[in-house]
């Protein structure tokens, strides 16, 4: 008998996906096939996995939805289901504005999706721990989920509730999992994984997990992402220093610098602080690379504030920066508090300038790396290249290293690549073969 085909959809994060991954598996393991992202679903189901944290993210959402019950109006599939963070925010006006949809399940009940879609309790054994999306040699590894901290801009709170620890053991018996599928890089990825353990028994043990996680025989690179600046786990720092396989990499969201902004935004830390921060993670990890996001344009942002910014960004000099503008979001303290008094054209001149800045940081940083040579991961086969990463690069967010494919290279495997230009980006390189 044929298996029926369930084509998954993932919008937004990589803790989307990862949760995708985990119901691929249940359902395969219930009989069905999955694929995901198809660029033309063949599945007879179309399940989505919706991103609701800002304003853009709701409306592609929103859009791929409809798209996909216009296709089953038309017959090209037969069901569709959504669930995930918009679902789970604004599940009953969704019930109504889009009746087509055949179910809606939120970020916590989606294992309930495939008793609807099977038709019948779920009485299958045991199932693979994800099927995994991401190429072989790397995979995102959730720690905990939900936030503490709730800034003022921030829906994720509203979202996806307390903050909960997985049980490092849980977490350990997962890594090694991962190996044994022929995962030797991990993204460790949380929605603030500094606070790791707090839930647990009032301590932050990131750096104990870390340090455990680096000891398990075939991980090569771990990299940390969504750490929060505000009593950062200084012992962190001493793992990644001496262990090998931790990546020198932290991806850490500050968001201003301005003390006026960082007590409105409710983030907790100082200007003064956060310099000294950021002095501390640079002498106590030589060659850190440091990934941040900025925000532009939350109420009250006066011009001095954003040139607090600008002086602030040519002083970090971010190996990795991102930034965006302020977008209202329902249910945030500052929906209730402030007036979105920054006329949205102010935003994005304040963002193209900011922006313009950061690339000609990046471009200075990464001509530095030209004639020195560094270890590479390799992603991919492009065009007339070898796609790659160095340790300071995560997926699909950051700068690659583009090498000729005359050369005999193998996916997911590691090289010694010597660097021969640059671009504002990304790098040209060789291997020492």
């Amino acid at each position: 008998m044929k298996k029926q085909t369930i084509d998954f959809i993932t919008l937004g994060c990589s803790k989307n996906l990862v949760d995708s991954e985990r119901l691929m598996a249940m359902c395969e393991a219930h009989g069905f096939r999955c694929t995901h992202d198809s660029e033309q679903p063949e599945g007879e189901i179309v399940v989505i996995n919706t991103c609701g944290f800002i304003a853009d993210a709701k409306e592609e959402s929103i859009n791929t939805i409809l798209e996909f019950v216009q296709a089953k109006a038309e017959g090209r599939v037969k069901r569709v289901y959504v669930m995930g963070c918009l679902s789970e925010r604004y599940l009953s006006d969704l019930e109504a504005e889009i009746p087509e949809v055949d179910g809606w399940f939120g970020k916590f009940n989606y294992h309930e999706l495939l008793d609807r879609i099977a038709s019948s309790p779920n009485t299958t054994p045991p199932t693979p721990k994800r099927k995994l999306t991401t190429p072989a040699h790397y995979a995102y590894l959730k720690i905990s989920e939900g936030c503490d901290r709730h800034c003022a801009y921030c829906a994720i709170p509203i979202i996806t509730g307390r903050h909960r620890s997985r049980p490092m053991d849980e977490i350990l018996d997962e890594v090694r999992w991962l190996v044994s599928q022929g995962v030797r890089e991990l993204q460790v990825i949380a929605q603030e994984l500094t606070y790791y353990g707090i839930d647990l028994d009032g301590r932050q043990h990131i750096a104990e997990l870390i340090e455990r996680m680096a000891d398990i025989e075939g991980v090569e690179w771990i990299r940390l992402h969504y750490a929060y600046p505000t009593h950062f786990p200084m012992d962190l720092l001493r793992v990644m220093r001496e262990k090998q396989n931790v990546c020198k990499y932290l991806d850490i969201a500050l968001q201003h610098i301005s003390d006026n902004m960082l007590q409105r935004m409710q983030r907790h830390i100082t200007k003064q602080e956060t310099y000294e921060l950021i002095e501390t993670l640079r002498r106590e990890v030589p060659g850190i690379c440091l990934r941040t996001t900025l925000m532009v344009g939350f109420p009250g942002e006066t011009d001095d504030d954003f040139r607090e910014l600008l002086e602030f960004t040519k002083w970090a000099r971010f190996e990795r920066m991102g930034a965006f503008a302020y977008s209202e979001e329902d249910g945030t303290p500052s929906a209730r508090l402030y007036e979105d008094d920054v006329p949205e054209d102010i935003k994005h001149q304040r963002l193209d300038r900011l922006m313009r800045i950061q690339q000609q940081i990046s471009a200075e940083l990464e001509a530095e790396k030209v004639g020195k040579v560094m270890r590479v991961i390799i992603d991919r086969r492009e065009g007339n290249y070898f796609i790659g990463r160095t340790e300071f690069c995560s997926p699909e967010v950051d700068p690659e290293v583009l090498i000729p494919d005359s050369e005999p290279l193998e996916i997911g495997h590691f090289y010694d690549v010597k660097f021969t230009d640059s671009e504002e980006f990304d790098l040209y390189g060789t291997t020492l073969i």
